[in-house]
């Protein structure tokens, strides 16, 4: 039974230079597929590149908080919200809309789902430190999820915070963010490896992955396309320091 490597990846959040190293690394590793677990838009310059090279590499894309609620801004939004915004078109908008919220496969004989943020809405979040009662809630049937099997392991993104946790046959982990990363400033996606479809045992594994870019052409990029919100954005970048907690 031959072993499948999945990448998950998450939140690009516009960064093409991040994505761009990402996809280098998951190609030098003889990855099979690659499914995206949202937010590909906001915060950082160049969002319709990052959908477009998604739309094209990704067997699966999953729609996140950012690409739920961008594309219905209104011009009353923030200044940098309406750029974001209008730095999409029509088409990118709409591909967003259309998006799935979750995805369930079976690898190795474990039923895996995998969505943005959480079991209920993708504007719902769940940060690594949670309640019993929350870790129990990614598990769940939702209307947002269907009626699937009940996962045995949970993979999404949303708090740009790689980490697992592993509780009585459970599994829950965060893939991190290729874009955005708040745990350490270096992009941050997972890889499954495992046998695709197989209701038996079989070997499985779960790895993380960290690849090092050039954040300051990342940063030179946004600069050059007169992106708003620059500064809040170069710092999150360079230090991992969300920009709510960053002084002013």
């Amino acid at each position: 039974m031959p072993l499948e490597k999945i990448a998950l990846i998450s939140d690009v959040h516009g960064n093409l230079t991040a994505l761009d190293a990402v996809l280098d690394d998951i190609e030098s590793r003889g990855v099979d597929r690659i499914i995206n677990l949202g937010d590909f838009v906001g915060k950082g310059p160049r969002g319709g590149e990052v959908v477009d090279r998604c739309d094209k590499v990704c067997d699966v894309n999953i729609r996140g908080n950012w690409d739920d609620h961008l594309p219905v801004w209104s011009d009353e939004s923030a200044p940098e919200m309406i750029w974001w915004r209008d730095e999409l078109s029509q088409d990118q908008r709409d591909w967003l809309k259309g998006l799935p919220m979750s995805h369930d496969l079976l690898v190795s004989g474990r039923h895996i789902r995998l969505f943005h943020a959480s079991a209920t809405s993708p504007h719902v979040r769940v940060h690594a430190k949670h309640t019993a009662e929350e870790f129990a809630g990614m598990f769940a049937n939702t209307a947002m999820t269907g009626d699937g099997p009940v996962p045995s392991i949970v993979g999404y993104g949303d708090i740009h915070d790689a980490f697992v946790e592993v509780e009585r046959g459970r599994t829950l982990f965060n893939v991190g963010s290729v874009g955005n990363p708040l745990d350490e400033p270096v992009p941050s996606y997972a890889i499954l490896e495992g046998v695709v479809d197989e209701p038996g045992q079989a070997p499985f594994g779960l790895q993380f992955v960290r690849v090092p870019y050039d954040i300051e052409a990342e940063i030179a990029a946004a600069e050059r396309l007169g992106m708003p919100a620059l500064e809040p954005y170069a710092v999150e970048l360079r230090t991992a320091v969300y920009r709510g907690f960053q002084e002013v």
